[in-house]
């Protein structure tokens, strides 16, 4: 899947703008995840009854579940600030020594696809985490010396889509960990609901239903098709999107009402057509669809799997009895109740 592709859960330039206004900043504001947000509301009540900094947390998830925004109504729950980072952008050891040595007590911070931060910043890591102090080299050579800076307590949030990917030592550092699952159609549609309001722009109860359907379980990109049935509306002269309005602009936008995307599709036509149905390496399948391997595991396979269509098993992936009666393979009508774009 093309990063840019509306379908997409990771972080776009055309979301930017208005993602900090849809964010919600309290527990009580962000949509889902119930279980995770009664058991953050025990660890911050707790926290802020000692005075301590709360554990570090561990966040892991698809692209676009609400990382970010998690972290940061854990930081406006805690009432303290946050520092926002990327594991790419730092590079050297002193960009991670001047953020950690300027944080204010019990602070946050926040460090986004964790798994790429590299092995000397790690190492640095382990002990702010634990002893909230600095090992700092002074001098080159035969002089070299180490040096303990002493760190105001605070609380890492390391957020990342591939949990897989970080070290062992790293992980066990964290205290809480939460891994938030893709949203139900009734959570997206609360969602679509509160931010239709904020955008300007009305849903009938039956396209509230089906675009919470078509949103790929991610609120990212309800709140970007949200955007995009706004402009629809707008060229038909209308405030309001009804389902014959929002089954127009799916088709347009070439996404079906279960908000599958043509190369999704493709896989799985590739699978059944080429590899009987599988098993088949997610390699193999990579390079028959033209698309790398990442963003075969990262974008497609995951809502898929969550759909029920493809399944993995330890000889490779191989298509279930869903996808066929999907794709009319059985014989049956092309698609039947899915509104594909054929």
């Amino acid at each position: 899947m093309d990063k840019e592709s509306i379908m997409s859960g990771t972080l776009q330039e055309e979301d930017k703008g208005q993602e900090n206004i849809l964010r919600p900043t309290t527990l009580s504001s962000f949509m889902g995840q119930e279980k995770v947000k009664s058991n953050l509301r025990v660890f911050v009540d707790a926290a802020k009854k000692r005075g301590d900094a709360l554990d570090h947390v561990f966040l892991s998830a698809p692209p676009g579940l609400g990382k970010t925004t998690l972290a940061g109504i854990i930081a406006n729950e805690l009432g303290v600030p946050i520092r926002y980072t990327s594991a790419p952008v730092l590079e050297k050891p002193k960009d991670l020594a001047g953020i950690l040595t300027n944080l204010t007590e019990n602070s946050v911070f926040f460090i986004d696809e964790i798994h790429r931060l590299r092995p000397s910043l790690e190492e640095m890591l382990y002990i702010a985490m634990e002893d909230f102090e600095l090992d700092w080299v002074v001098g080159q050579g035969p002089s070299a010396r180490t040096m303990r800076v002493p760190l105001s307590p605070f609380t890492l949030i390391g957020a990342t889509t591939k949990a897989g990917g970080v070290s062992s030592p790293l992980y066990s550092r964290f205290g809480i960990t939460i891994r938030l699952d893709f949203y139900t159609p009734s959570e997206l549609s609360e969602i679509i609901m509160r931010n239709e309001k904020i955008l300007g722009i009305e849903f009938t109860p039956d396209a509230i239903e089906m675009l919470s359907t078509a949103s790929r379980g991610t609120p990212r990109i309800a709140n970007r098709l949200i955007k995009r049935l706004r402009d629809f509306a707008s060229s038909e002269d209308t405030t309001v999107v009804d389902k014959t309005l929002l089954e127009k602009a799916l088709k347009r936008l070439e996404i079906n009402s279960i908000g599958l995307e043509a190369q999704d599709l493709n896989i799985l036509r590739n699978i059944i057509k080429y590899y009987g149905g599988g098993p088949v390496g997610a390699e193999t399948i990579a390079i028959s669809i033209g698309e790398s391997i990442d963003t075969l595991e990262d974008f497609y396979e995951p809502y898929l799997i969550q759909c029920g269509f493809i399944k993995r098993t330890p000889r490779g992936r191989v298509v279930t009895d869903k996808a066929y009666k999907l794709l009319g393979e059985n014989g049956g009508p092309l698609g039947e109740g899915y509104g594909l774009f054929v």
